[in-house]
């Protein structure tokens, strides 16, 4: 088997696994000249993409594994996939490097993965003369080759079924091989875990027993420190025992003087007792003078806030009255504008004022309790009353020019009569809305 100088990439991957129909072979012959370079024309098909690492190879024929290769030749890859003369493409296999036996050969096109991609139909190489020797076979060696095929083709499917359940034991036993390394990685990182922690625990006890013996050291001289201080502690102690000889004496004495003074604080604390009671009388005199204070404080605020109220209103009743008096200047003033309006009306009737005067009547049934916005009354009943004035001297309206009393002249004198003018602001109400008149006129007395 010839080699180049990089093998190409193979895989054991089985026959059943390859995809023969992505990559055509075409114009295979059956037979070639071995001492004549070979040219291997092939076609790529849709789906198919090729890479760099591909190549073509001349395998014998019932090979199993692409390991199994002749020789072969890396494939060129085409510049644009999507022209069809790019999908064409072909090797040439050097003489040198070609099969010297007469065994059956085919092409296989192998992807970089060592996945088979294509195959071709099988050819042999043969020198030229052979080609016109004419090959007699009898019925016999048809029926033994025949037979010989089918041996062939029944240990074929044994190998296949063989090479499955290889396959599959080879599967079990990767699987088995990967649980066993994980266990031994586990064990191992376990191992790891424990020597480190031996490790650590070494070093702690060491450490411990440092310093277990650092503190023995530090004992026996603190042990001996003590030694010394126990025997000042006895001489002290002896000091003391001699001082507290002198404190009982002493004791006693304080005990006779805290005894007078106890004398003293019983005397002392009775006259603190005639004390706060004469405070406690004086308290309630105080409290009582503070309630007095305060209902004189009240009575007084409740008079300041009687005579304010009493401002109030003596000021609102000087506005009210203020209000009144200049409500009756201006009833005065529209007397005198009335009386003049009727003076004029009557004179521009011929009429004389003077001698109406006794006509308006006097009771609530009168004329003027009819009208009530006229204060004279109503100028016109009297000439009603009396005789019907002669047509010389009514004189004809302004607007229609109309002859007498006309709906204009009537329609001017009741506007007149039933409004309500504000003496302040001027403003104008009709009689039937007194009372907003009246709020109107209270309101610019606030």
């Amino acid at each position: 088997m010839e080699k180049t100088v990089e093998d190409p990439p193979t895989s054991a991957v089985l026959l059943d696994h390859c995809h023969f129909s992505q990559v055509i072979f075409n114009s295979v012959e059956k037979f070639y000249i071995p001492e004549v370079d070979v040219t291997c024309h092939y076609t790529f098909t849709q789906p198919f993409i090729p890479r760099r690492k591909d190549w073509i190879g001349i395998f014998r024929v019932g090979w199993k594994t692409t390991h199994e290769y002749y020789t072969f030749m890396w494939v060129n890859l085409p510049i644009d996939l999507n022209n069809e003369s790019a999908k064409q493409q072909e090797v040439q296999f050097k003489a040198y490097y070609l099969p010297k036996d007469d065994e059956y050969y085919q092409f296989c096109y192998v992807d970089q993965d060592g996945v088979v991609r294509g195959a071709s139909i099988p050819f042999q190489f043969r020198p030229e003369n052979e080609e016109d020797i004419l090959v007699v076979t009898t019925q016999g060696e048809v029926e033994e080759i025949q037979q010989h095929n089918k041996e062939l083709c029944k240990e074929n499917q044994e190998l296949k079924d063989s090479c499955v359940s290889l396959q599959k034991q080879n599967s079990d036993m990767q699987a088995e091989l990967q649980k066993k390394q994980e266990e031994l990685e586990t064990l191992r990182s376990i191992n790891k875990k424990l020597e480190r922690k031996l490790k650590e625990q070494d070093d702690y006890w060491e450490t411990e027993l440092l310093q277990l013996k650092e503190q023995n050291q530090k004992m026996s001289s603190e042990n001996k420190k003590m030694e010394i201080r126990v025997d000042q502690l006895q001489a002290q102690l002896s000091t003391q025992e001699k001082e507290m000889e002198k404190l009982v004496q002493g004791d006693q004495e304080k005990t006779e003087q805290l005894e007078h003074l106890k004398k003293e604080n019983d005397h002392l604390f009775l006259s603190l007792t005639e004390q706060r009671k004469d405070q406690k009388k004086l308290e309630q005199t105080v409290e009582e003078m503070k309630q007095n204070e305060t209902t004189a404080m009240k009575k007084q605020q409740e008079l300041m806030d009687e005579n304010f109220d009493l401002l109030r209103r003596l000021s609102e009743n000087k506005t009210i009255c203020n209000v009144l008096q200049r409500e009756k200047e201006r009833s005065e003033g529209e007397n005198d504008l009335l009386q003049r309006e009727n003076s004029r009306l009557l004179s521009y009737m011929g009429l004389d004022f003077n001698s109406l005067q006794y006509q308006v009547p006097t009771s609530d049934e009168g004329g003027a309790g009819q009208n009530p916005g006229l204060v004279y009354g109503n100028p016109y009943s009297g000439i009603q009353e009396s005789s019907s004035p002669s047509p010389l001297s009514i004189k004809k309206c302004p607007i229609c020019k109309a002859d007498g009393i006309c709906d204009h002249i009537l329609e001017q004198q009741q506007m007149q009569a039933l409004c309500l003018n504000c003496p302040i602001c001027g403003k104008t109400f009709p009689t039937r809305e007194k009372q907003i008149f009246e709020d109107h006129v209270f309101c610019h007395s606030l």
